[in-house]
């Protein structure tokens, strides 16, 4: 409800028809079967303009879903990696992160230890480094190697940008 006495009026063409009493604005929207919204409050007088309120909703709900659509969320992929692993199943999980990379995701490669392997953390920090070496033209290293219990985690961002998919 529209409550100062006098406003700024465009009508439904989007030209300025210029100060007029908000009743007489009301008056020319309720003739035309339009709605009168106040579009700026803080102007001195405020801006109303003459339109079908219910459309411009919807118009502005729609152009929101698209951008919202047209955006791309990061997800966090993980890689699971063991310090006995051999070359063809590195060549196999770099293809992966080169994929989840290029789309614009981060990848964690978690190298897991089980028993005796505790022993040699120091093989699975340099299978990790060695791996992000490899994707150093596409990744950034975001965290480096961290023990977490009887895993080391390490975290890759990437450099380029998502390529979007139509």
């Amino acid at each position: 409800m529209i409550r100062i006495r006098q406003v700024r009026l465009i009508d439904d063409g989007g030209n300025q028809v210029g100060v007029v009493d908000s009743d007489e604005a009301r008056r020319i929207a309720r003739e035309r079967g339009l709605d009168l919204v106040e579009v700026s409050p803080d102007a001195r007088p405020p801006v109303c303009k003459i339109m079908d309120y219910g459309k411009f909703k919807y118009d502005q709900k729609k152009k929101e879903h698209d951008s919202r659509k047209r955006q791309h969320k990061v997800q966090v992929k993980e890689i699971r990696l063991r310090p006995k692993i051999g070359q063809h199943d590195i060549d196999y999980k770099m293809k992966k992160a080169i994929e989840f990379l290029e789309n614009g995701d981060k990848v964690q490669l978690n190298m897991l230890f089980r028993g005796r392997e505790m022993a040699h953390i120091d093989v699975g920090r340099g299978k990790l480094l060695a791996f992000a070496e490899d994707l150093a033209e596409l990744s950034k290293v975001e965290r480096m190697p961290k023990m977490e219990g009887r895993r080391l985690t390490m975290l890759l961002t990437s450099t380029r940008s998502p390529t979007t998919h139509n």
